[in-house]
């Protein structure tokens, strides 16, 4: 099920809310969230429930054990053990075909992979799971005695399929008591509003012009198809997908903080402008900020972060970038895409040790060199989603090479663009704007009133135009 579906948003979303708020009884409401996770989860794919579920009994035992034992061995084999299964039910789901293939390549053999079908968000909560147990393990948390409290944060279905990463100590308060309130229900009912305008207007518009000059991942465009690209067709395909990917994306993480807030659950942002950027650190501080968390506590400082010589540093850069790229999917080009960031942090790591207190990056008070860096970084972006979209180097390198070489003017191209230029600005322009607005939309005053305006007019828009239930981009990772 999709959040932007005429059945979510008048069926099951509604149904949701009225039993959710018929009884003020804590245990009812949890369970509320529980019975219509689980249906949201399998919805296409009930037999994955299961799966679900076996995950969490064994993280939550697991965890209970942990503390238990907490500073001898058996709570660091246990650890291992909450590694071991879940990182081998990932290897299981989602790399087996791609691991097989590998095998058969070095070695010439000729093995047949199961190939399973991916449970969707197998990749979210497994790294729900594994925080969990990390931080039991790391005394930062106690571990929860109940269990359909357990469940409730591994399977809310809000983040669940494609995020944002939540971990169990940013909202344990909220899963134990929470409170509800009509100032926090009205604002996640306009974030839900702003998200579901993100993946519908501009997203799925923006896609249809990415399949135009990039293909399908079903339907991919031939190689003559590319080499025929001009110049133009070839930027305006690669920005529309930078375009479509982040609006689709952020839209999504908007639409789960805001049905979690309709419910009391406080989630943390997930995106802040990445791309106004002025260094790949930068962009990774702002881009999936959930992801960018996990992989420096869980992965980064665990591998000894900073510590030691330049050279440690840079190592443990790359191998964090390698697995978030790999965690991406099971493909060599997010392996790649996941080198060339790592290669890009390791020379912003290098060039802020060697300049830094020398203000040669200091751009506070100088709007052309912030202008500059930006446009840069842009475009260093841009040839991260290029590896990101293909499905091979012939495929890039075919993209690139007209978007610098034919050079040959498409008349169309600007009138496609149009509309998602303008809404995009509008949006932009909105999101500056709300930030001096007050935050209360129950209070009659006219920057409440403008901003509730706002929200109703996205609303018309979306179901004006019509909506069709397209699958979010991370719904595949």
């Amino acid at each position: 099920m999709v959040f932007a579906s005429l059945l979510f948003l008048f069926i099951f979303l509604p149904l949701n809310l009225i039993f959710y708020y018929s009884s003020k009884n804590p245990m009812w409401r949890n369970w509320v969230l529980i019975i219509f996770s689980l249906a949201f989860y399998g919805w296409g794919e009930p037999i994955w429930i299961s799966l679900l579920i076996l995950s969490s009994t064994f993280d939550w035992a697991n965890a209970l054990f942990i503390q238990k034992h907490r500073g001898t061995k058996w709570a660091k084999a246990g650890v291992v053990f909450t590694l071991i299964f879940n990182l081998g039910l990932l290897a299981t789901f989602k790399y087996d075909v791609f691991l097989v293939n590998q095998v058969n390549a070095l070695l010439g053999t000729s093995f047949t992979a199961p190939g399973y079908a991916l449970p969707i968000g197998i990749s979210f909560y497994t790294f729900h799971t594994i925080s969990y147990v990390v931080d039991v393990y790391r005394g930062t948390i106690n571990a929860q005695r109940n269990f359909p409290r357990f469940l409730m944060y591994v399977s809310i279905y809000s983040s669940l399929v494609a995020g944002p990463i939540i971990r169990y100590a940013h909202v344990e308060k909220e899963i134990n008591r929470r409170r509800e309130t009509i100032k926090d229900f009205s604002l996640g009912l306009s974030r839900f509003c702003i998200g579901l305008f993100k993946k519908v207007i501009i997203a799925n518009v923006a896609a249809e012009l990415v399949r135009k000059y990039m293909g399908d991942h079903g339907d991919p465009l031939t190689m003559n198809g590319l080499l025929s690209l001009s110049s133009l067709e070839a930027w305006v395909g690669l920005v529309m997908f930078a375009i479509q990917i982040y609006f689709d994306f952020s839209g999504y993480s908007d639409m789960a903080i805001g049905l979690g807030r309709m419910f009391g659950f406080h989630f943390r942002e997930n995106f802040n402008y990445p791309y106004i950027s002025k260094s790949i650190s930068e962009f990774w501080r702002r881009w999936h900020i959930s992801l960018s968390r996990w992989l420096r506590d869980y992965l980064y400082i665990s591998l000894g972060g900073s510590r030691g010589t330049p050279l440690k540093k840079y190592r443990n850069l790359m191998l964090t970038m390698f697995l978030g790229g790999l965690w991406h999917g099971a493909s060599w080009n997010f392996v790649i895409w996941g080198i060339y960031h790592g290669t890009l942090l390791c020379i912003d790591h290098a060039l802020s040790d060697r300049y830094a207190g020398t203000g040669a990056f200091a751009s506070r008070h100088n709007a052309v060199h912030r202008a500059v860096r930006m446009a840069g970084m842009y475009i260093l972006t841009l040839g991260g989603w290029l590896l990101f979209r293909v499905t091979s180097m012939s495929q890039a390198a075919a993209i690139l090479g007209n978007m610098f070489g034919n050079f040959t003017w498409s008349p169309e191209v600007p009138m496609l663009i149009l509309p998602v230029a303008v809404l995009t600005i509008m949006l932009f322009a909105f999101h500056l704007a709300q930030e001096r607005l007050q935050d209360d939309l129950m209070v009659l005053k006219w920057p409440s009133l403008v901003r509730f305006g706002f929200y109703i007019f996205l609303l018309v828009t979306v179901l004006t135009l019509g909506i069709k239930p397209q699958p979010f981009i991370y719904f595949q990772f």
